[in-house]
């Protein structure tokens, strides 16, 4: 596909008559969404708005079926078993499902990078203040990826009570992707499970939980094309089948008394309540685009706009890009700070000529401290962006770097 029928698909691009009027470079925040995906929302809302899963009349089989295919599509797209999927309402509702599910002991062991997400960080701050475990942290190497040396020391040095590791995909700070599979291996040579925070690496490379051999994998529909409030957490059969739910109450049950129940089979028992069957429905259509658009198509485009901009960039003396130069390794993603400069003010001096990033610390708070260093500006690219769009950013900053 070409850029303007890729474009043609996203109402939001759809409306502005020249890119002048709207350049959005945010998409590790969240992405915008196409029409194939607003439609089916709006179908359901429409047509077939009923609840699904309890009832058996031919509305609620109509929104059963969709859910069902939303699963299927989920599970092929990371090559997972359907029963292992379940519905969640983000990654971090994934992440602190599997950190209240767990049975911790006093002083067992959580291990995480330290380019975390606070949504897969202070799950395990809050688990050590209340039940006694450890958190420790595995420091970044020179490539800006998880340092498998010190992994290992740290799983040494524990020896044995390190209950799970749990690290990202892909930064949503820098955009560097971590050797998960040697991560796997690693972790579970020393009796550890495995937790990838997938939300940023997900909707820009292929994962295969099979392949990786992770026990849980967590993303946000919001991040890939699908509706805020969607979320999924891959977690393998045999440990779901060992969790009892954290949250239990309609369609989690086949039966109940008034001084008991019997839980429903894994997956239905983690989704309590009535659900966002519009969301979910949603999320199926985003990950039929994302397929269709084809991930060598992402990978593509992410390195195009990324070596444009970061080429930009390293030609100014006062600004650091954060993570590696090499653009082939930050995925979509750039981050950079400019001395003697706030990243709010220039976030919004670029939101004067419409175009739209992240400023600030990108809910990556500890490392900003570790380092010292106050914000950043985050330019994050998704297939959808244009040479052109990258063109008038750089034109559009070299201006305000003038002036600042």
């Amino acid at each position: 596909m070409n850029d303007s029928s890729i474009q043609s698909n996203f109402p939001t691009l759809n409306k502005r008559k020249s890119i002048e009027e709207f350049v959005y470079f945010d998409n590790a925040c969240t992405t915008l969404r196409p029409k194939s995906v607003i439609n089916a929302m709006n179908k359901y809302y429409e047509e077939y708005s009923v609840c699904g899963e309890r009832s058996l009349h031919k509305l609620g089989k109509m929104v059963s079926d969709k859910v069902h295919e939303t699963r299927s599509l989920v599970a092929r797209l990371i090559d997972a078993r359907k029963e292992e999927i379940v519905f969640t309402r983000n990654t971090t509702e994934s992440i602190n499902f599997v950190a209240y599910s767990i049975d911790w002991k006093k002083g067992d062991v959580v291990l995480t990078s330290d380019k975390e997400h606070n949504s897969n960080l202070l799950p395990w701050i809050r688990l050590s203040a209340k039940l006694g475990t450890v958190h420790a942290v595995v420091k970044s190497d020179s490539n800006g990826s998880i340092d498998l040396l010190y992994l290992k020391e740290l799983l040494e040095k524990y020896n044995g009570k390190v209950k799970l590791v749990a690290v990202t995909l892909s930064s949503n700070l820098d955009g560097i992707t971590n050797p998960v599979l040697e991560i796997a291996r690693l972790g579970h040579r020393y009796g550890a499970l495995i937790l990838v925070d997938a939300a940023q690496g997900l909707p820009h490379q292929s994962v295969s939980v099979k392949k990786f051999d992770v026990d849980f994998l967590a993303f946000s529909g919001h991040k890939m094309l699908g509706p805020s409030g969607t979320g999924v957490l891959y977690g393998k059969k045999k440990l779901l089948e060992e969790f009892e739910p954290f949250m239990i109450g309609g369609g989690t049950v086949v039966k109940s008394t008034y001084n008991s129940y019997c839980l429903e089979n894994i997956p239905e028992r983690f989704e309590a309540g009535l659900q966002d069957y519009a969301g979910i429905i949603g999320l199926g259509e985003a990950v039929k685009f994302i397929q269709k658009v084809g991930y060598k198509e992402i990978a593509r485009r992410d390195l195009e706009l990324n070596k444009y901009i970061t080429d930009y960039l390293c030609s100014i003396e006062r600004v650091h890009i954060i993570g590696a130069n090499e653009p082939e390794k930050r995925g979509g993603i750039i981050s950079f700070y400019v001395d003697g400069a706030d990243s709010h003010m220039i976030a919004l001096m670029l939101d004067e000529a419409n175009i739209m990033v992240r400023s600030g610390q990108l809910c990556v708070h500890s490392w900003f401290s570790d380092k010292d260093i106050q914000g950043a500006i985050r330019v994050s690219a998704y297939f959808y962006n244009t040479l052109e769009e990258a063109e008038y950013f750089t034109k559009t900053l070299s201006n305000i770097l003038k002036a600042v």
